[in-house]
């Protein structure tokens, strides 16, 4: 069918409900490494790579093979059944986490992260009692009611009534916007002040120190904002926050949905903070994409069958046989090499790139980077106010496939996110050659004077 008769079905049979049209569609026929292509054979170098979904790149022939494999042995089996890889891939995490943080804990499956931040809520309550939360400002755990009730954006609740167990939303650590006058880690311990003095007093509204309990049962970090435009805070705030957490007795639940699977050159990116979640929920690059699968680390105390005895949440395509098979082929894949040492020296390289481009773009205020979860906060000539118009005309000419590199025809995929959303964050392939940073660099410098040129 040709692409404007599909277009034109899409805009009448398909929700607009379940996507997210930033500018006109954009039809893709075939992908494969860091590249999507259009049905002209134009190929677009990807910069988001699927919300970071997709971090071993496009059609990863290791994994696709062991998902072929699968289809053709045990393709279905209802989530009341068992099959090996479930258990396989459950062991290999849990493992994992009592060996960096000395606890023993378990898995939990379901098929996506909105669903397990739901399951996480859950165990939450069920351990402590409470239906309310913390979470951050700027902070993004998904679209289900769950989920968006600890989501700081009311445009995503406003619509769906009232949320009586809406999360009581706390600064994040942006140093870029905070107050001036004090470095990154002053400011991270000036965040942690203010949220310790909530606790001060029964008026301040979140203690009653005469029970000696909060209203609150636990913290919903994502130690990296994604959403938020990949705001990376000061190295020593979470050890503050952690500290203060463990005095009031409120459980520290970390969202490594976005930000997992070595995206910031860690399995986990709370790793490089130096503290112990108490409940740790993951998704998206966990199948690379390839089937519907995230989940749940919890330590033992909240999650063992006496606490949480089976059926507590439940979904039919929980732990599916396709889902866990490729999780668990990927974490062999991260164990045979160091990504570690991969992904940091990139993301160096993706950086260094990125601070060039805002030595000939004053339009670039901040540029910020951990691994490949990097950022570039698009402003006015001042470098400072936020200029969402220059960032959205970028897209658009990214998305319409007319830039050039040695005569051939390009697009570039880019990811809007931020406070204002003014800011480009980049997730590219963890697999992505030097040569093709590079030629980001050149796309860029390219479409950055594109746009200003109206």
């Amino acid at each position: 069918m040709h692409e404007a008769a599909l277009l034109a079905d899409e805009a009448r049979y398909c929700s607009f409900g379940d996507t997210v049209h930033y500018s006109d569609p954009k039809i893709f026929s075939r992908c494969e490494g860091s590249y999507l292509y259009d049905g002209e054979g134009t190929s677009f170098l990807d910069l988001q790579m699927w919300y970071s979904a997709v971090n071993f790149g496009y059609a990863n022939p290791r994994l696709n093979a062991v998902l072929k494999q699968q289809i053709d042995t045990l393709p279905q089996v209802a989530s009341q059944y068992l099959h090996p890889t479930k258990i396989e891939l459950a062991k290999i995490i849990a493992e994992d986490a009592k060996r960096k943080w000395g606890r023993d804990g378990r898995i939990h499956f379901n098929v996506g992260g909105s669903q397990s931040i739901d399951d996480s809520l859950k165990l939450v309550r069920n351990a402590k009692g409470k239906s309310l939360m913390f979470a951050f400002e700027g902070g993004y755990h998904g679209r289900t009611l769950g989920a968006t009730a600890i989501t700081s954006s009311y445009r995503y609740r406003r619509r769906y009534g009232h949320f009586g167990d809406r999360a009581y939303f706390v600064p994040f650590p942006y140093h870029f916007r905070g107050p001036k006058g004090m470095d990154k880690e002053e400011y991270g311990e000036y965040c942690v002040q203010q949220f310790e003095r909530l606790f001060e007093s029964e008026y301040n509204g979140v203690w009653d120190p005469k029970a000696g309990q909060s209203e609150y049962a636990a913290f919903y970090v994502e130690p990296i904002q994604g959403t938020g435009g990949y705001v990376i805070p000061p190295p020593n705030f979470f050890k503050g926050l952690k500290r203060v957490l463990d005095k009031y007795g409120i459980l520290l639940v970390v969202d490594e949905i976005q930000m997992g699977f070595f995206r910031t050159g860690k399995l986990w990116s709370i790793e490089h903070f130096g503290v112990t979640p108490d409940v740790l929920v993951f998704g998206k690059a966990l199948t690379n994409g390839l089937n519907p699968l995230a989940g749940l680390w919890a330590r033992e105390e909240l999650i063992n069958p006496q606490v949480f005895p089976p059926g507590s949440t439940h979904s039919t395509f929980a732990s599916n046989p396709l889902g866990t098979v490729v999780g668990l082929e990927t974490m062999r894949m991260l164990a045979e090499t160091d990504y570690e040492a991969m992904v940091m020296g990139k993301g160096e390289l993706f950086l260094a790139g990125l601070r060039d481009l805002q030595k000939r773009h004053p339009e670039i205020g901040d540029v910020d980077g951990l691994g490949l979860a990097l950022r570039a906060e698009i402003c006015e000539a001042d470098g400072f106010t936020p200029n969402k118009p220059l960032l959205d005309k970028m897209v658009d000419i990214g998305l319409a496939g007319g830039l050039t590199h040695k005569g051939k025809r390009m697009g570039l995929v880019l990811d809007v996110g931020g406070y204002h959303k003014n800011v480009i964050t980049f997730a590219p392939s963890l697999h992505i050659e030097k040569e093709e940073i590079e030629l980001a660099m050149v796309l860029l410098d390219q479409l950055f004077t594109c746009a200003k040129r109206g």
